[in-house]
């Protein structure tokens, strides 16, 4: 077995430097991901992959950090840009995308001032660097020659992404060591509404806990000692965080909820918008722990859990009560 390069690359955000990997498959250069539109990641790929032999750019989601130099590499580069359908269905609907998640943020809460900030962001494209003009369907075209399986893992984002190889998982933001990471809101254009991103992760968790025979290569940090355990580790979160919320939730009002969460503290609206993301995806496990419940046993991992469930399933009844 031969595990791809990994590459790690600065960027500006919270988050740190991003992993994309390099690959020989099939006889062909494939990169996954690209880093951030910096110039430091522009220095960073022409000084250490060879962009004319470079044939295939493989994005794990179209979050900033993982796709956003693949406008850039098409033109620098003969390489054919591959991304999830859902990214796809985004793409070619831009400006239906962004009204309808405005639209969103404003059921939730979001002041005027808010939105005209979020608006702000967006144009600026710290949110959406440019999209490649070129670009193919991971889950449909990507040759058979490469080897790759493509798993569709929904959670983090709508088109999460997992490329499988012979021992390895290239696997994005889906498993992280020792992190949290954000559920995003979002639309999802094809159904109609809020991608309900807690229904979407109780099915992908299976498929994630399918990679436990292989070598995980993450987006970020470091690689995983064990899927098992990451997936643990991201629950126990889960419920750890929901406890600590509780003294935020004496009504339904979701603003009210964040405005306790930051205080005094101005924030960016950027972390508001993160921070709306985890609630929201917390309340949905509120109203459905079950199906978690349910897909955690269904992988034989809920007994890792199950004290700090209980006691969760506990304390929300009793709020309830009250």
């Amino acid at each position: 077995m031969t595990l791809p390069k990994q590459h790690i690359i600065d960027t500006p955000f919270r988050v740190g430097p991003v992993h994309v990997y390099t690959a020989e498959l099939g006889g062909d250069l494939v990169l996954f991901d690209t880093g951030p539109p910096i110039p430091g990641a522009k220095k960073y790929l022409r000084d250490n992959i060879d962009l004319k032999k470079l044939k295939h750019i493989v994005i794990t989601h179209c979050h900033i950090e993982h796709y956003g130099l693949a406008s850039w590499l098409e033109k620098k580069s003969d390489a054919t840009v591959y991304i999830a359908s859902k990214d796809a269905v985004k793409i070619a609907c831009h400006d239906r995308w962004i009204k309808e998640l405005f639209l969103l943020l404003d059921s939730l809460g979001f002041s005027d001032s808010q939105l005209q900030e979020m608006e702000r962001m967006v144009e600026s494209g710290f949110l959406f660097p440019p999209f490649p003009g070129r670009y193919k369907i991971a889950e449909e075209d990507l040759p058979s020659r490469l080897g790759l399986q493509v798993l569709s893992c929904p959670g983090h984002s709508e088109g999460d992404l997992v490329y499988a190889g012979d021992g390895w998982a290239v696997t994005g933001d889906t498993l992280l060591r020792s992190m949290f990471q954000v559920p995003m809101l979002d639309i999802d254009l094809e159904t109609g509404g809020r991608f309900e991103n807690y229904r979407a992760y109780c099915r992908t968790l299976g498929k994630l806990l399918s990679l436990e025979s292989k070598t995980v290569l993450p987006g970020h940090r470091y690689r995983l000692q064990s899927v098992r355990g990451t997936l643990t580790y991201y629950v126990s979160k889960l419920f750890t965080r929901i406890v600590q919320l509780f003294p935020y939730h004496p009504d339904d009002d979701l603003k009210g909820v964040i405005d306790h969460i930051f205080g005094e503290r101005d924030p960016h609206i950027f972390d508001v918008y993160l921070k709306t993301s985890e609630v929201v995806f917390m309340r949905d496990f509120l109203a459905e722990p079950e199906l978690l419940k349910d897909a955690m046993v269904q992988a034989g991992l809920f007994g890792e859990v199950a004290a700090q469930y209980d006691n969760l399933i506990s304390l929300a009844k009793t709020k309830d009560n009250k």
